[in-house]
Parts: C-alpha cells; structure tokens; sequence
C-alpha cells in the first residue's frame, strides 16, 4: 500500500497545501477527475454522490478547517432545493473525491495556509521520474504506447478498467486522448 501526495494550490497566491492520502483516494480522485472513465461497479464515492443527489442534495462546497498533529480536518458543505445546508465531518482525502465529482470549490482557512502551506515550484517533469528500488529485478518496460494502434489501446483501456487497474487505466485514457488531439 503507498501513500501519495495530493497538492492542493491556492489559487491567488500560488501556496501549494500538500495532503498525503492512501492508494485507494489517489485512485478515487483521479478517477473523478478523469469523467470518461468508468469502473464496472460504482466506487464508494461514487455510491455516497449518487445517494446525495437521490436525496435531494448537492455539494456545495468542501473546507479544510483545521489541522491538528499533520491530519487535517474537513467539511462536505450539502445544500438542498430549499437552501437547507448539511454539514459533514469528512477525511480530507474523501472530501477531494467528492469534490472532484461534484466540480465543487475547494476552500481552506489562512490558519491552515500558515501551518502547512508551502512555496513549491513543480517541474512538469516532475511526475515522468521513475524510482527503482535496490533489491527489484530488472523487467524489461515498454515506454509508452507508440507501438499500439489506437485500438489496441482502448482494448487494453477496456481490460484494465474491468480489472480494476485505475493507474494503468488513466495512463491509457491519457494516450487516447494525446492521439485524438493530435489528430485533429
């Protein structure tokens, strides 16, 4: 099980927040932001969307309000049809997901800024660096998909989602739509 880092950026001042969040989350967010793919069966933040807009409600927005010992504390802010607001306690982590599928704003106190936010300059590198743990053996890696057709690749998107394989699915889902866009 890893852990990764969610990044959340300010958007007037640049400060990034950054939250560290389970494999299960990271997958869960990208998937929500990421609204083409579908996996076969709902995800549990997919259910608690589903039943929030069934009962009449909508996110209006998610706050991260607190954070005490590095954990942060957050709100799911639902409002329904009569202005009846709904506040929910929520891991931070299950609030993005949320978010993500409502296309809610995401808010935070200067209290929070101040105790976790940084100045951080991301490189769009960054997130292509590959680690290679000491004791892993050598596997040969195709790098990238330029050897598949189009359709090989939306095959193989379609086995990974039905497998469940969300960071292969997104990889995927990626190259699909860099060929479409250079195609047009």
């Amino acid at each position: 099980m890893g852990a990764y880092a969610l990044i959340l950026e300010q958007e007037e001042t640049g400060i990034k927040l950054p939250v560290v969040i389970g494999n299960y989350e990271a997958q869960s967010i990208s998937l929500g932001l990421e609204k083409d793919i579908q996996p076969p069966r709902p995800l549990t933040h997919d259910l608690f969307s589903k039943f929030i807009t069934t009962v009449g409600y909508t996110l209006e927005s998610i706050i991260i309000y607190q954070i005490i010992d590095g954990v942060f504390f957050s709100n799911l802010i639902l409002k329904n049809d009569q202005n009846e607001k709904l506040i929910l306690d929520a891991r931070t982590s299950d609030a993005v997901a949320m978010a993500v599928r409502f296309d809610a704003p995401i808010y935070t106190t200067d209290e929070v800024l101040t105790e976790a936010g940084i100045m951080l300059e991301l490189s769009d590198n960054d997130d292509k660096t590959e680690y290679k743990a000491e004791d892993e053996e050598e596997t040969p890696v195709i790098k990238g998909y330029e050897v598949y057709t189009l359709e090989e690749i939306q095959e193989m998107l379609e086995k990974a989602v039905q497998e469940e394989d969300f960071d292969t699915a997104l990889e995927l889902q990626q190259e699909i739509k860099k060929r479409k866009k250079n195609i047009d």
